[in-house]
């Protein structure tokens, strides 16, 4: 049974906050479109607002639900988030996720048929606070039929300069088995590591600015095994047939990022950023973001938001072949191709404090609603009826819904 790459998937449900996080477990592929899409949904972990280092995360309780469907991958399920401070100096976390994924996809129809699996993943964490120093840590596990990760993540936080400055560093490290439904035999292995560096400097009253990089380094099966790449079945012919993929064993990815926050007299927020990003199979790719923030009515905040993502293809890329074994490294990923995605999203929220209840302080309601579409430049949609080569490019457009209710104590 065919699967298109597993980031398309998880990624939806993965946003972090503004500002640079500790380090976490990440899902279990790492892919162009989780690099896209993670800034537009929530990592229950780290619902937290933008701070510096030396304040411990508040204690709270989180319940998502979220939706994807596009492209012909639909995905939905819940997670559920605690937090808990204890002795003032910690903060431990646990947080547990599933997602069902329903997959009719372009990559799937093109050589196989439409797949349903479940994905589990949870994860538990801890922080220690001591004066200006901040140190987090903690350990997550992915599962779903054929594919397992789990991923130790360590990050240190310093305060300086009068507590205008936060330094961060930040390592993970990640273990992840890949099986194949089907071939009991099947087993490759892939290590990954991230290291990051960021540095928060508040400007003035109103402006706080973040800059940060990023690298990661993957070793082992770094392609999927259900995808195939086509060829030409006669030089210059105008048919086509199929030979698995094959991609190199490692992969160098950095990224640098700039952000900055603005707050408004008014009470709103203005943020800002633009990231690059290259890897060492030739991909680059550029983020431009923008957000406005506006509190109205006391209890209630609206964000408004647009985001523009561009990349090149991967240097072994194509959407078709000239022949078989063409080259030694073969991709058809349509992530690893040329595209480009805008994306305009919106959330509401409504927060209010519980006067009247012992154990909780406030609770918060929030609905979230991303419109992205995808635009191809050299992956085509296949059709039988055309010659190989001719058929249209591919674009397609996604909803993401996410709702989620939140509870302080």
């Amino acid at each position: 049974m065919q699967k298109e790459a597993r980031g398309e998937v998880v990624a939806v449900i993965k946003l972090t906050r503004f500002f640079p996080l500790p380090i976490k477990p990440t899902p279990s592929r790492f892919s162009t479109l989780q690099r896209l899409l993670a800034p537009f949904a929530i990592t229950l972990c780290f619902l937290t607002s933008p701070t510096l280092s030396s304040v411990l995360p508040e204690d709270r309780a989180d319940v998502l639900y979220h939706s994807y469907d596009g492209g012909g991958v639909t995905i939905s399920g819940p997670s559920i988030l605690v937090r808990k401070g204890f002795k003032e100096k910690y903060s431990a976390s646990a947080n547990y996720y599933v997602d069902k994924v329903s997959s009719a996809s372009i990559d799937v129809v093109s050589t196989a048929s439409k797949y349903t699996e479940e994905r589990t993943e949870y994860s538990v964490g801890i922080d220690y606070l001591e004066n200006k120093t901040t140190l987090s840590s903690g350990f997550g596990n992915s599962s779903e039929n054929d594919y397992e990760a789990e991923t130790f993540f360590f990050n240190f936080s310093q305060d300086f300069f009068g507590d205008l400055s936060t330094l961060s560093l930040g390592f993970s490290q990640g273990s992840d088995d890949v099986m194949k439904t089907g071939d009991a035999n099947f087993l490759e292995h892939v290590d990954r590591k991230n290291y990051k560096l960021s540095l928060t400097q508040i400007i003035s009253k109103n402006f706080i600015a973040n800059l940060s990089f990023e690298t990661i380094t993957d070793q082992g099966f770094l392609n999927n095994p259900y995808r195939s790449v086509r060829f030409l079945t006669v030089p210059n012919g105008t048919n086509h047939d199929y030979q698995n993929e094959q991609y190199p064993n490692t992969r160098t990815s950095d990224a640098f990022a700039l952000k900055g926050i603005y707050y408004l007299p008014y009470r709103a927020a203005l943020k800002m950023e633009y990231r690059y990003f290259s890897d060492s199979w030739d991909i680059k790719a550029n983020t431009f973001g923008v957000e406005y923030r506006h509190p109205f009515k006391n209890h209630w905040l609206a964000e408004f938001r647009v985001r523009q993502y561009s990349q090149n293809k991967a240097d072994f890329y194509s959407d078709l072949f000239d022949f078989k074994n063409a080259q030694e490294f073969l991709a058809r990923d349509k992530e690893l191709s040329t595209f480009s995605s805008l994306t305009l999203g919106a959330t509401l929220s409504y927060e209010r404090k519980i006067t009247h209840q012992r154990f909780i302080d406030r609770t918060s309601v929030t609905l979230g609603y991303d419109y992205i579409s995808f635009d191809y430049d050299n992956f085509r949609e296949i059709n039988l009826l055309l010659d190989s080569g001719t058929e249209p490019l591919y674009s397609f457009s996604a909803n993401v819904i996410r709702f989620y209710f939140s509870a302080w104590y």
